[in-house]
């Protein structure tokens, strides 16, 4: 019987907080249990499934994380915490009241934003959204509280441990989950209440984040508000309201090997004799620390105590001095923790020198896998006890954002202990060649060990059943599928096996064999090299590190290189492909696999040096195949991780999860899913860049940022008149049912009704809403409500109920003593008298703009979509260059506005920030309309009317008190300001006869303003 994990592994959507999981042994296995009602608590061990096939004690699992287990003390669980953090941060998210958050006004805003706004492209994961939460409440919220006291007390003494001149919050989010979508809102959240509380102790505008290396430095320069396809705009993170305040940031980027201290002076040992003179003097040949700083950190150290962001935080830590077991280490093992323990040292020791120069003011640590490496003097694997929330991999994989891994369970080697294919380094790492014993050339790929060759070719037989699935499916790249080396020696070996390899015979190159792997070969039959490369080769540590290729791998690389250097030469020009260097030009290449239109585009195998750990976020991977060895958990989950990216993010409408997507791997001892799944596939639509127009400037259209309205009504005359828009229409569907039949299983049945609300007469409706006005809309602040002007809004009151009231379905005028109506019915009333005012020519309303950023303009648009219905706009008429259709309406609008001749300029209101404060019943909220419309009315361009235009079929009561608030109280007092022009506003409600009304509506202007200026 199948599994109900393998059934349906997906349980959750991506935006809400997880409800369900599956039911995991102790040891991790999924088991014959239906899911389970609730969250999963944050606890390790993390699930490793044993092979089903296991003799005797030979199952040889990997190092669990055991934490009870080390007797020095150093493998401290912060699981407790995170938990408890979990359950505080429930109770505060389900505050209704946002005043009642205990944060300040804008984080208020972003918070709100983020949970709620009505994404056009990527919505934030609800894990990403979590992530940000748990700071923002450790900060604002928790800060400075008793109860909480404890909290801050156990990260102090986890900080004093591994960083003792740091306070350092980790945040695990499984691979794929968006790190990056998390560090630009943590970024937002701190520069925007810095700019706004410049005197603040909590919040920072300079911020550094720090990379493992030159890929992820680059990819992180989306996090910059001045780049064009920065996360705030393109992925909408931000309000444009706040897109100011954040641009008064100062953010520098950087890879932790800046913070190694150069040498200023090169020179031989010969010419530092000379140098040092007859005395021998010691020559100062590197930079200072404060030198070092200013290179790796520029402009951040005119500013004071900032916010450091550490992305793969799990390079960063304070080592101990090493455990036996480190001590006892050889060979690869050995080099390997030397390294992690080198690059941790340079890493932490940078911070320290900059909070000793500027002051560091919070560390936010960001990884997949938080973990201390080998060389870290503590039990690797032991997770980092700063850590405060946690998303892990089985969450990611139940709420369907990443692919399933599955690795081989069974096989039919009679004499293996375990599946062959699962641990295959155990068989076969003997038989690869040594680092530095094999060039270029010398090694025969022929002698592989067979055991390698065949599971090359097995995973390669599925590839091609996958390859075939997707050119039927239309998604337009190939899948990729990647092999993880020990040393270019090996890699060299598997390359050439899989992609064919040449021999100089004779002083000539000569093709030998055209590779084992058909749709990997990088030869045509006739041992032609291709045009375009199926395979690469790469040392990912090389490329990362931004340094000179070494020279083994650059001979070894050669043709690659040449090849795609001529391709971008063919791209860009042979001067474009001659600025950059050989490291550059295969970096580009890696970090386009699976792309469209790029360098990397047709890739569909990489033979990889290292364990791409890190920096590489193509999502078109499906198969991984380890060759080398892996002793832990935390390597198999970070080589594993790099074919977790998901290639489709659509929901499926039915169920609203995501699909179940898989990556097939083998050689990796990591297991979770193990029973085979039919896969759908579908090709991801296609993404589409909405954006201001530099070159279209001209027409960008500016507009006021309204926070509210203030109203000066006289008291001597308060009159009303009422439009059909002052209706509030009473039925069922709005207060219940008003008539229900009860009836018991024998017996005369009999109907209920709210009868009792006949004696309540419409006077004494009017009393109740006479005096919710008066209290309501009438009182100054702090004052006593005005009851004096009773006797002068009553009547307006009981003309409204007679006129304007309409009860259908048995519903009764007493029902607006309920108070949600009846702040409805005042609202509604208070329009009316307004409006009335307002006629007369005096100011009677004025808008009450944001104070910190009055207005806005179509200047910032910028984001993705993934929408098809869309409308290219005329160069002379839209700033920006699509209306992204929500209807085939807004398509039809956008046609008739831009042939009509008295259009001036329009703009979709999307990405726009242009929202329309209104109160509906007793809850403020904000109204998004359609389009702006500048129009010349026949006063000329130079004084254009900015229309603004809703497009509705169906009016209900929220768009009836939307289309109110415009006409009694925004485009009146905008207009009262005098500093933004003349608006007005206009709706359209049927789809056929857009033309006409639109020709109408502006004909009306003309004339309207025709006739104001010829004499009476």
């Amino acid at each position: 019987m199948t599994k109900p994990f393998y059934l349906s592994p997906i349980l959750n959507s991506p935006y809400l907080a997880p409800t369900r999981h599956h039911a995991l042994s102790e040891d991790g296995q999924p088991m014959e249990h239906p899911p389970i009602e609730g969250r999963r608590r944050s606890k390790y061990v993390t699930p490793v499934p044993r092979a089903r096939k296991v003799k005797g004690k030979g199952d040889r699992q990997q190092q669990d994380f055991g934490f009870e287990r080390a007797a020095d003390g150093q493998a401290y669980n912060p699981t407790p915490i995170i938990n408890e953090i979990r359950g505080y941060l429930e109770t505060w998210r389900s505050l209704p009241n946002p005043n009642d958050w205990g944060v300040t006004p804008t984080t208020q805003r972003l918070l709100q934003h983020w949970r709620h706004h009505d994404f056009q492209s990527a919505r934030p994961f609800f894990c990403q959204v979590e992530a940000v939460e748990t700071v923002v409440w450790l900060t604002e919220v928790a800060r400075g509280r008793r109860q909480y006291a404890h909290i801050f007390r156990h990260l102090e003494e986890a900080n004093a441990g591994a960083n003792p001149e740091l306070f350092r919050l980790a945040l695990k989010l499984a691979t794929g989950a968006g790190k990056t979508t998390v560090m630009a809102m943590l970024i937002a959240w701190q520069a925007i209440n810095a700019a706004r509380q410049p005197n603040s102790s909590l919040f920072s505008k300079g911020f550094l984040l720090i990379a493992p290396g030159i890929t992820i430095k680059d990819r992180l320069r989306v996090l910059n508000p001045a780049d064009s396809e920065n996360y705030y705009q393109t992925r909408e993170l931000v309000p444009p309201e706040l897109m100011t305040d954040l641009g008064k940031a100062k953010i520098v980027i950087t890879n932790y090997h800046a913070f190694q201290r150069r040498e200023k002076l090169e020179t031989n040992k010969t010419g530092r004799a000379v140098l040092s003179g007859w005395r021998n003097e010691e020559l100062i040949t590197k930079e200072t620390e404060g030198e070092m700083l200013q290179r790796a950190c520029g402009e951040l150290l005119s500013l004071k105590n900032i916010v450091v962001i550490n992305d793969e935080a799990h390079h960063c830590y304070r080592e101990r001095p090493p455990t036996e077991e480190e001590l006892a280490l050889k060979g690869d093992e050995k080099e390997e923790a030397e390294k992690n323990n080198q690059a941790a040292r340079l890493w932490i020791s940078g911070i320290e020198a900059l909070k000793r120069k500027v002051g560091v003011r919070a560390v936010y640590d960001l990884s997949a896998t938080p973990f201390f490496l080998r060389g870290s003097g503590y039990e690797e694997g032991t997770l980092f006890p700063w850590v405060v929330s946690d998303f892990s991999l089985v969450d990611a994989i139940e709420c369907g954002i990443v692919k399933l891994p599955r690795v081989p369970v069974s096989d039919n080697a009679v004499n293996a202990e375990t599946p062959v294919f699962r641990n295959l380094w155990d068989y076969i790492g003997k038989e690869m060649p040594k680092k530095g014993k094999g060039k270029a050339g010398e090694l025969d790929p022929l002698q592989l060990p067979p055991r390698l060759q065949t599971a090359l070719y097995a995973l390669y037989a599925h590839y091609e059943k996958e390859y075939e699935a997707w050119e039927r499916a239309g998604i337009g790249v190939p899948p990729v599928f990647i092999v993880v080396c020990n040393n270019t020696a090996s890699s060299n070996l598997v390359y050439e096996w899989i992609s064919g390899w040449d021999r100089e015979v004779e002083g000539q190159r000569q093709n030998i064999h055209r590779g084992h792997l058909k749709l990997f070969s990088n030869f045509d039959q006739y041992g032609n090299p291709l045009p375009r490369m199926n395979t690469l080769l790469i040392d990912s540590q090389q490329v990362d590190s931004g340094e000179a290729l070494d020279e083994n791998f650059r001979k070894i690389a050669a043709a690659e290189i040449e090849l795609f250097r001529k391709e971008k030469a063919a791209r860009e020009g042979a001067a474009e492909a001659d600025k950059i260097s050989d490291s550059d030009l295969l970096r580009e290449v890696m970090n386009t696999v699976g792309r469209k239109g790029r360098l990397g585009e047709r890739i569909r195998c990489v033979v990889s040096v290292s364990m791409l750990t890190e920096g590489w976020d193509a999502n078109t991977v499906t198969h991984i195949l380890g060759v080398r060895a892996f002793g832990t958990q935390l390597l198999c989950e970070q080589v594993i991780g790099r074919g977790l990216r998901r290639q489709s993010y659509e929901l499926n409408p039915e169920t609203g999860l995501f699909e179940t997507e898989y990556a097939d791997i083998l050689g990796i001892p990591f297991d979770f899913a193990t029973e085979p799944q039919d896969v759908v596939r579908k090709p991801p639509k296609p993404v589409t860049r909405v954006f201001a127009v530099r070159e279209r400037e001209r027409l960008s259209i500016r507009f006021p940022r309204v926070a509210g309205y203030r109203t000066e009504l006289p008291d001597d005359l308060i009159s009303a008149t009422f439009s059909a828009d002052s209706r509030l229409e009473l039925t069922p569907e709005l207060v219940g049912p008003c008539t229900a039949r009860l009836e018991g299983l024998v017996g005369e049945g009999h109907d209920i009704s709210p009868d009792a609300l006949d004696d309540m007469r419409p006077n004494t409706v009017a009393v109740h809403l006479t005096k919710k006005l008066v209290e309501t809309y009438f009182r100054d602040p702090d004052q006593p409500p005005p009851y004096h002007l009773y006797n002068q809004i009553q009547p307006i009151t009981r003309r409204w109920i007679r006129d304007c009231l309409v009860m259908k379905g048995g519903t009764k005028a007493g029902m607006l003593t309920y108070a949600e109506l009846a702040d409805i019915a005042a609202g509604l009333i208070y329009k009316a008298i307004v409006h009335e005012a307002g006629a007369s020519g005096e100011p009677v309303v004025k808008a009450m703009l944001d104070p910190y950023n009055p207005y806005g303009n179509t200047s910032h648009v910028s984001f993705i979509t993934t929408k098809t219905n869309l409308w290219a706009t005329a160069a002379d008429k839209s700033h920006v260059n699509y209306v992204v259709c929500d209807s085939d309406w807004e398509g039809e609008f956008a046609r008739v506005v831009e042939g009509h001749p008295s259009t001036l300029a329009y703009v979709k209101n999307q990405a726009l920030g242009f929202e329309v404060p209104y109160r509906d019943g007793s809850t403020n909220r904000k109204y998004l309309p359609d389009f702006i419309v500048l129009l010349d009315d026949g006063k000329g361009p130079d004084d254009p009317l900015q229309l603004i235009v809703e497009i509705k079929g169906f009016k209900d009561l929220n768009a009836q008190i939307k289309a109110e608030t415009m006409r009694a109280l925004w485009v009146p007092g905008v207009n009262n300001l005098k500093t933004f022009g003349r608006w007005a506003f206009a709706e359209f409600r049927d789809a056929f006869a857009i033309q006409e009304e639109w020709a109408n509506l502006t004909d009306g202007f003309v004339s309207r303003n025709h006739a104001e200026k010829v004499p009476a």
